[in-house]
């Protein structure tokens, strides 16, 4: 290196009284003119800068002279000079920055263990309970205490489909409802041991990811007016179609909705009046979710719980 008395002396004190980082001044040959000298003893260098190859790389090291490397990042900045464009380079030690890093990722991947193992034992005890609430119907004769069993079953599935979605997806703050969607539908078909033929199951969902704490209700919601579907508005083996739709309102608002082109509700249906669980549930769950459900009563039969999402 050339140590030139010529360059301008506020050049010379910038580079001089910088110890943030190391700072080089180079020549338009790529010979130092310049090198901050504080950052050289820091390191365990004499102020002895001398033409020096530099890699390129999104992960640097330096090395200091008593062998042990260090993480660096180089940055390059031309500078106008009278003896022609020089490179400032600027050489931060972020070594300390790295290591906070590399803990900061580690407690991240273990909070990701944590929380997948959460997901994984919540599916898998409601799996036992399914099971168990399969073994006992098994022993009941009586076709209604049957179905309010099944009908637990499959509140009980849809609880664990969610849970189970996240762990699969590794994605433990949000669920793909879209796919949540195409998943329980037709296993509540199967469930009701419905012939897709007959009654045909329409899907129209937006890719809207949900909370958890909003997932579960709003499975829960689904299950509740699908099963209603299955159950009453098609009579006799009458055909026909349910639809369910998902997707954004206004603004931050979601909007479900489950319609049908079955028989209809009946003249004296009356939503808060009525006793039966699967008609409370929707409604209690929209209540939950801070929102209020609408009802269509014919042509198609609709119903369309909103709620606002943060």
């Amino acid at each position: 290196m050339d140590a030139d008395d010529n360059q301008a002396p506020h050049l010379r004190h910038f580079v001089q009284t910088i110890s943030s980082c190391g700072i080089c001044l180079l020549k338009p040959d790529g010979r130092i003119a310049q090198w901050d000298a504080g950052a050289g003893r820091r390191y365990g260098y004499r102020a002895e800068p001398r033409s020096q190859p530099m890699g390129a790389g999104r992960n640097l090291f330096a090395l200091r002279k008593d062998g042990s490397e260090f993480r660096v990042e180089i940055g390059l900045n031309p500078i106008e000079t009278d003896q022609g464009t020089m490179v400032l380079s600027a050489i931060v030690d972020i070594s300390d920055r790295k290591q906070k890093e590399e803990r900061i990722t580690a407690a991240l991947k273990e909070n990701e263990i944590l929380f997948a193992e959460a997901h994984n034992r919540v599916k898998n005890s409601l799996q036992v309970v399914h099971s168990l609430l399969d073994l006992q119907s098994g022993r009941i004769a009586d076709p209604v205490a049957i179905e309010m069993l099944r009908e637990s079953q499959n509140r009980i599935r849809s609880m664990a489909l969610i849970h189970q979605r996240p762990y699969e997806a590794k994605d433990f703050a949000h669920l793909d409802f879209r796919n949540f969607l195409q998943t329980m539908v037709p296993t509540l078909m199967s469930s009701h041991s419905i012939d897709p033929r007959r009654i045909v199951p329409k899907i129209r969902a937006e890719e809207v990811p949900l909370p958890i704490s909003a997932a579960v209700p709003c499975g829960l919601v689904i299950n509740e007016l699908v099963s209603n579907v299955l159950r009453h508005a098609f009579p006799e083996n009458r055909g026909g179609e349910v639809e369910v739709d998902f997707g954004r309102g206004s603004g931050s608002e979601v909007v479900l909705s489950v319609s049908d082109n079955g028989i209809g509700l009946p003249h004296s249906f009356n939503l808060p009046s009525t006793s039966t669980l699967g008609m409370q549930l929707p409604s209690l769950l929209a209540d939950q979710l801070g929102g209020e459900m609408s009802i269509r009563p014919a042509n198609p039969i609709r119903f369309s719980p909103r709620f606002t999402i943060g």
